[in-house]
């Protein structure tokens, strides 16, 4: 039982097990999706404040400046020894600038926005599935509440059957909300983590680019 569900057992007054056991068999894939989605979401935090730690936009600056003075292994040399994921893409990229500058900063982005987009595909198909996985719960409580009602005997003698599955409909709904609405923060802040990564590597390529212009316009000269 993950952590987000245990506030709803408690409110319903039972216990872990008691509430797993309450919610029928569809508990099984919605505690299966709750483990993979905390480890997603654990893992996709670590990695952005591991990134985060290692941003060092003083050195892309000196590599952009080394590269509008004509120094290419100089730039090279300075982006190497920085852990900044901009400083490898303008490092891969001025290695190749003899072949094909614009193809090898295209696969060096691709590369690390590669890194960037890890997890996210299963942690946008969690946060999307798990309200269906728990509305299919409340569809099989419901059947098992009108079966109960429909087997012609007295419903005081099927109350527990028929509580049973009203119970079983509402923990099924009340989980695959909770994962959904866990899920959805990280999912949000990491797209906009993205967004920001991918801003940081169209400004880079621009000042590159911007910088080789002026250079070439000055050689022409």
């Amino acid at each position: 039982m993950t952590s987000f569900s245990l506030p709803i057992a408690f409110l319903m007054g039972l216990s872990p097990m008691e509430f797993f056991i309450h919610g029928g068999w569809i508990m099984w894939p919605i505690i299966l999706l709750s483990f993979v989605i905390v480890t997603v979401v654990i893992e996709r935090v670590i990695f952005t404040v591991r990134e985060a730690a290692s941003r060092d936009r003083e050195s892309v600056e000196k590599v952009l400046e080394r590269v509008e003075a004509g120094d290419f292994e100089g730039a090279i040399a300075v982006g190497r020894k920085s852990k900044d994921f901009i400083a490898r893409i303008l490092v891969y990229s001025l290695t190749h600038r003899d072949t094909s500058m614009a193809n090898a900063f295209a696969r060096a982005t691709n590369q690390e926005m590669q890194r960037y987009n890890q997890g996210m595909p299963t942690l946008d198909t969690i946060v999307t599935a798990a309200p269906y996985v728990g509305l299919l719960g409340t569809v099989t409580g419901m059947m098992a509440t009108f079966g109960a009602l429909g087997e012609g005997a007295d419903v005081a003698a099927n109350a527990g059957k028929i509580t049973g599955g009203v119970g079983e409909a509402l923990i099924a709904t009340a989980c695959g909300l909770a994962i959904a609405i866990f899920g959805l923060f990280p999912f949000n802040y990491m797209n906009a983590k993205i967004a920001q990564a991918k801003h940081d590597v169209s400004d880079a390529s621009n000042a590159l680019e911007l910088i080789l212009s002026k250079d070439k316009s000055e050689s022409a000269v």
